[in-house]
């Protein structure tokens, strides 16, 4: 279980963005033998066959074929997302105001923005470069603090005692980045570039860029007996890593019938609306690509693929808070540390039903594992995520879980050491044929 935990913890260090969160995954696919393949290919595989495809940088599939055609013995899918809320810059970010040089950002999905306050901030993403005659994107991480966002003195602030603190998100988050003398960002671009071996002649060769703010502090575990873990981005890169573990595990043993499937999509932190994001093509794409580049295939059989399938979709669940108890729906309270959580909302945030739900309850018991299960307030707005959308692209019976946790969306998050171990037992069982 420790050996797990630092394993999680590793891998969120190493994906401050979601096409990081891709490429370590992508090593770790490759470490497991799955060979990468493009869209722009004709896909023709059979039994066995380890893959994996990325989709614009954010967003990758895996799979491993089964024993028999998709048409007969349908899809496993396993289901999450890459990103997670945050400050991104914006096109042009230089500011310079009252002597410090600053950089304009905006607000990604739903940040809880007073959480960035007073961090030490860094700047992660990937960069467009003109180089050698065409255009080259490539990964960017600076690694080490830059930026801060400081909160006003009380001295100059008393009233927040009386009013608490209210963020204008165009006013009161701009961080600092140096003073005015600062370089602007193309020319920090440019300079880290050079530094990682990339010829480039001057500035003017950076083209554009999708940068985004992370916190330097470590992932770790707290707690008088080490019960949780502190870390960033643990809505969704938790559920990712379990389902990049569970792949791994599964992978190493004889294929089943059925076809493994992963899917990592980015932008459900903003309603999934992209090429890569849950309410586009990339799954039914990936999974008709699957089931016709299969040898031998058979009449009808995307559909009958379909038909024969199931999917979980795993994404991080809300835990009883024990200062905001009165938010929680009684008699459905998740907590730290007990097992993964079932996610129900009868009005479909969740595509989670009886059966679906069953299926999962008893993954849980065949490894000796509890499960929990959450529904909101009926006065409570409901969130969701990429079940039901993934669902009505593609028709596949489908159940929403994840593991509980606490300060959802904040900067930095707060989950159980006790829950990582289990669900990717769950997970492991599911791609087993469970």
């Amino acid at each position: 279980m420790p050996d797990l935990v630092q394993d999680l913890l590793a891998f969120i260090d190493r994906s401050p963005t979601p096409y990081h969160a891709v490429a370590e995954s992508a090593v770790r696919l490759e470490a497991a033998g799955f060979n990468r393949i493009s869209e722009g290919e004709l896909w023709d595989h059979g039994p066995g066959a380890c893959r994996y495809v990325v989709r614009n940088d954010g967003s990758l599939a895996a799979f491993q074929l089964g024993t028999i055609s998709p048409a007969q013995g349908g899809f496993r899918i396993l289901g999450a997302h890459t990103d997670s809320p945050n400050l991104r810059l914006k096109p042009e970010p230089d500011v310079s105001a009252h002597g410090y040089r600053q950089l304009a950002v905006e607000p990604y999905g739903g940040v809880l923005l007073h959480t960035w306050l007073d961090r030490d901030l860094s700047l992660a993403g990937r960069v467009s470069v003109a180089q050698d005659g065409r255009v080259r994107t490539v990964l960017m991480d600076f690694a080490r603090p830059m930026l801060r966002i400081p909160n006003l003195a009380i001295h100059l602030f008393k009233e927040i005692r009386e009013e608490g603190l209210k963020i204008n998100a165009q006013k009161h988050t701009v961080p600092v980045i140096g003073l005015e003398d600062t370089p602007p960002i193309r020319e920090l671009l440019a300079t880290e570039l050079r530094a990682q071996g990339f010829s480039l002649g001057s500035a003017d060769q950076v083209l554009s860029f999708d940068l985004m703010l992370y916190d330097t502090q470590s992932s770790g575990v707290i707690g008088s007996r080490g019960e949780f873990i502190s870390a960033p981005r643990l809505d969704n890169l938790a559920s990712s890593h379990a389902i990049l573990t569970a792949l791994q595990r599964s992978c190493a043993r004889a294929p089943t019938a059925f076809t493994r499937v992963g899917i990592f999509y980015d932008h459900e932190e903003v309603g999934s609306r992209s090429a890569g994001g849950a309410a586009g093509t990339f799954l039914p794409d990936v999974l008709e690509r699957i089931v016709s580049g299969y040898k031998g295939g058979e009449p009808q059989g995307f559909s009958r693929a379909l038909a024969a399938s199931q999917m979980i979709s795993v994404d991080m669940a809300h835990a009883i808070h024990p200062n905001y108890a009165d938010k929680h729906e009684p008699g459905h309270h998740p907590v730290v540390g007990r097992g993964p959580v079932i996610k129900v909302n009868a009005n479909q945030a969740y595509a989670t039903d009886a059966e679906t739900a069953g299926h999962f309850e008893a993954l849980c018991r065949s490894v000796d594992v509890k499960a929990q299960r959450f529904v909101s307030r009926n006065d409570q707005a409901c969130g969701s995520t990429i079940g039901p959308i993934s669902a009505t692209r593609v028709g596949i019976r489908t159940v929403d879980v994840g593991n509980p946790m606490l300060a959802m969306h904040s900067c930095r998050e707060m989950a159980g050491t006790e829950d990582v171990g289990p669900m990717v037992d769950v997970l492991t069982a599911y791609l087993m044929g469970g």
